[in-house]
């Protein structure tokens, strides 16, 4: 069942004048002009008669007259703030102002701001129902370069959110209370993801605390099958009403609920009383696809909801912060959009452009794994969560534990940095041939910084400034050996392929 809101003529009308504006905008603009797009999502909302009240992104105006600023970063090395903003109206960031900004030392998004006017901005989540690892409890801010991309083909950042990870605003103006209607969508990386609680962004409650079945209205993404899931091994695209990831009217499994991982995924969920839909597709080509639209679940609480109207990201309604992933922009609205609307805005989202960022050189600005050329083995972060842990060595099976980014850290050097836990690989400081290597929290040392020496066959020694010692495979085919350090030599044991994902 699908009901179609009454909406006035002029509403009608500006509908479809914003339908042929973003069919207008079917050619991603040249990075070289920065052409603001005619008309935007949160336009095409407006004139479908539900228009946004919160919109959030670090990679694009969503607005085709938005001018200001889309977040806010910190530097490490002064703890100085810089908002970045768009090319031009309506257009995408302006990702060389944090490159300049941040140059040489490492920078978190402190603020994501609300282009909606409604002042909903994203700050760094609070301690609620779980206390988070930054200092008085909050959740850690994320690092501003752990997501690169381009949109239109400009070059963009999005919000990498490794596990302890979030943002929240308790205090908002016009996101939807009680059982009033809403939708909402997020665009995310599907290919990041994890089974740890709960990677949202939406409606949740204002005292970062569960406060029962129906308190939450927010878009899940991710593989946990606590509460609910889909077909395959996911990821899925779920409702989190508290108490439960919804994948259907059930708890539990719901067999139209598919597992969905493109690169660049839009998801959507959407309820008014007693009805409610789950809706994604592909960001970067094609439409939607409706995996739920019905009742509210059949489990006491969800009807009537009881929603609070703060809005989270990367975390659940409590502060739960285990889970990770990516986002680049996202909406939320006052009413119960039509299929048609999300229809058009997704038409717009395609025509953006969203793209992997790559820099054309031989190391990949992306994900890669890091091979060692005598054992065959890549390198492993285990999944480990504790700064110090030992780095390994396993058979590449595609996790997210075996990727990695190399991300320039200046003079040179990178940092090598995991994509399950956004740990960085460090020398520890000790010279011993054979020392492990570990992985911390990045903090700029010389003992996290890398330097990268094309030894020829598309092979690379990778030395630490810290020690001047060489990452090292040790010569072990043993599946969970340590990663070690050596002084730098000819064995290939100190040579590593590195290929991006």
């Amino acid at each position: 069942m699908t009901r179609e809101p009454g909406r006035r003529l002029t509403a009608a009308l500006a509908f479809a004048a914003a339908l042929l504006a973003s069919a207008a905008v079917t050619v991603a603009p040249s990075p070289t002009t920065a052409r603001a797009a005619t008309s935007q999502p949160c336009d095409i909302y407006a004139a479908g008669g539900t228009p946004c009240v919160a919109a959030h992104s670090t990679t694009r105006a969503l607005y085709g007259a938005y001018a200001g600023a889309l977040y806010q970063v910190r530097r490490s090395s002064d703890n100085t703030t810089r908002d970045v903003g768009v090319l031009a109206a309506g257009g995408t960031a302006n990702a060389a102002t944090q490159d300049s900004f941040c140059a040489g030392t490492s920078c978190v998004i402190t603020i994501i701001y609300d282009q909606s006017g409604r002042n909903n901005h994203l700050t760094q989540a609070p301690p609620g129902g779980f206390q988070g690892p930054a200092p008085g409890g909050y959740d850690n801010l994320a690092d501003a370069t752990l997501a690169p991309v381009t949109v239109g083909g400009n070059k963009a950042y999005g919000v990498f959110v490794a596990p302890g990870t979030g943002y929240r605003n308790n205090a908002t103006n016009g996101i939807a209370k009680g059982d009033q209607p809403e939708g909402m969508y997020a665009i995310f990386d599907g290919t990041h993801y994890n089974g740890g609680c709960c990677f949202d962004y939406g409606n949740a409650e204002t005292n970062s605390r569960d406060n029962g079945n129906g308190t939450m209205e927010a878009i899940y993404f991710g593989n946990i099958k606590v509460w609910g899931y889909g077909t395959g091994n996911g990821p899925w695209v779920m409702a989190d009403l508290e108490n439960g990831l919804f994948s259907g009217v059930n708890a539990g499994y719901n067999a139209n609920d598919p597992s969905i991982s493109h690169r660049f995924l839009t998801a959507i969920i959407k309820g008014e009383p007693n009805h409610w839909a789950i809706r994604a597709g592909n960001a970067q080509s094609g439409g939607l696809s409706t995996f739920y639209d019905g009742k509210r679940p059949n489990v006491t609480g969800y009807n009537p909801m009881k929603k609070e109207g703060a809005i989270i990201l990367g975390i659940g309604g409590d502060n739960s912060h285990g889970a990770a992933g990516t986002f680049y922009e996202g909406v939320m609205t006052s009413g119960y959009p039509s299929n048609a609307t999300e229809d058009a805005v997704q038409a717009n989202i395609t025509a953006a452009g969203y793209a992997v960022n790559s820099n054309g050189g031989g190391i990949p600005t992306g994900w890669a794994r890091i091979n060692n050329v005598t054992t065959g083995l890549v390198l492993d972060s285990g999944g480990n969560v504790a700064s110090g842990s030992n780095l390994k060595q396993w058979n590449w099976d595609g996790s997210n534990n075996l990727q990695w980014q190399l991300v320039d850290a200046g003079g040179g050097y990178y940092r090598i940095v995991n994509r399950t836990n956004g740990m960085v690989a460090d020398s520890w400081g000790n010279t011993a041939n054979g020392a492990a290597v570990r992985e911390a929290a990045w903090n700029g040392s010389v003992n996290q910084q890398w330097r990268l020496t094309n030894v020829g066959n598309g092979r690379y020694q990778i030395v630490n400034r810290g020690t001047g010692t060489a990452l090292d495979g040790m010569g072990s085919t043993t599946v969970g050996s340590v990663a070690a350090m050596w002084a730098p030599n000819s064995s290939t044991n100190n040579q590593w392929t590195i290929t991006g994902l």
